[in-house]
């Protein structure tokens, strides 16, 4: 990036927050404090008004603005593929939100970068598994959960149990939204279970932002509880050696199974994990049959030793009726 585009970009940043510090500059330019404050000078004689608190950083004056940004094809193709994204994977609030922003963004957009655009959307689609939600959930709430997160307030709402099957009332200090497991999650501080809690947010009906505010610092980090969740609380350590042939086979599942680190051994690989269940971790391995082999501990190759008598037995009986 030459150094035009540079200062460019440098003030698009700055007036996208409040206050920006010479580090974010730096980090996301790849560039030394030193160059960030030659940048800021820079553009301080070409009469931006760029504002600085010591400690904090840089902030353009009030008043002032840039005029209508402009997008490369790049992009544009970029705004593209968040839109289709955002379509399957948000609930109404956010997805017309999103639409009225991307009619904004195209209307800046010159004549060849509307065409791209138009030639590039048929041929860009996001699957998704066909949607189960009941009837009864309205699943557009994303949007009030982030003006309570933003502005500290407390929410109430009707929460769907699936395991009882039930509703329950609850009033939440909204902590964190998090995508994981193709769902949006709500973590909060729950006051009937006097604890950090998550609610799927499809699950939830009946909300409303209360004028009741909270101190997010009384409570533990989301991120620090979304951690433990997602680890488990009482992990256990698992050696298992994969045939030579089965290795192109696991990909990125390792991930999800908790892997944390491997060898070679004899063309083999050994792998180490952590997990806290080891029946979820032996019907994993069980796909991989005689090329996996359970090399610690020996509580999980009795699990998978019980879960494979079961099958069998199954299939068995399954076998003897057809044949009666």
């Amino acid at each position: 990036m030459n150094r035009i585009d540079r200062l460019s970009a440098i003030l698009i940043q700055l007036q996208s927050k409040k206050v920006v510090t010479a580090q974010q500059v730096a980090d996301r330019f790849e560039i030394s404090l030193r160059t960030v404050y030659r940048d800021i000078r820079a553009l301080e004689e070409a009469g931006v008004p760029i504002g600085a608190e010591a400690g904090k950083g840089y902030f353009i004056m009030e008043g002032y603005s840039l005029p209508p940004v402009s997008f490369s094809k790049d992009e544009a193709g970029a705004i593209l593929l968040a839109a289709k994204l955002a379509e399957k994977n948000t609930d109404k609030s956010i997805q017309q939100h999103f639409e009225n922003a991307l009619f904004k963004i195209k209307s800046v957009l010159k004549t060849q970068e509307k065409d791209y655009l138009e030639s590039l959307e048929e041929h860009i689609q996001v699957l998704q598994a066909p949607n189960q939600n009941r009837s009864e959930f309205p699943d557009h709430f994303l949007s009030d959960i982030q003006a309570a997160l933003a502005e500290n307030r407390v929410v109430s709402f009707e929460y769907y149990s699936n395991y009882k099957d039930q509703f329950n009332t609850r009033e939440v200090e909204p902590l964190g939204l998090c995508f994981y497991s193709s769902h949006w999650h709500m973590i909060g501080y729950c006051r009937m279970r006097q604890d950090l809690r998550d609610f799927r947010t499809d699950r939830i009906t009946k909300l409303k932002v209360l004028d009741e505010k909270y101190d997010p610092t009384n409570h533990q980090s989301y991120q620090l509880y979304l951690n433990n969740f997602m680890r488990g609380t009482d992990l256990k350590r698992v050696v298992i050696r994969f045939n030579a042939e089965t290795i192109r086979y696991i990909g990125e599942q390792k991930y999800y199974m908790g892997w944390t680190d491997e060898k070679r051994v004899d063309g083999d690989l050994e792998m180490r994990f952590m997990t806290c269940n080891f029946r979820g971790f032996s019907r994993w391995l069980l796909m991989f049959g005689a090329k996996a082999t359970v090399l610690y501990p020996q509580e999980l190759i009795e699990e998978v030793q019980q879960i494979s008598m079961e099958t069998y037995e199954h299939y068995s009986k399954s076998l003897l009726v057809r044949n009666n």
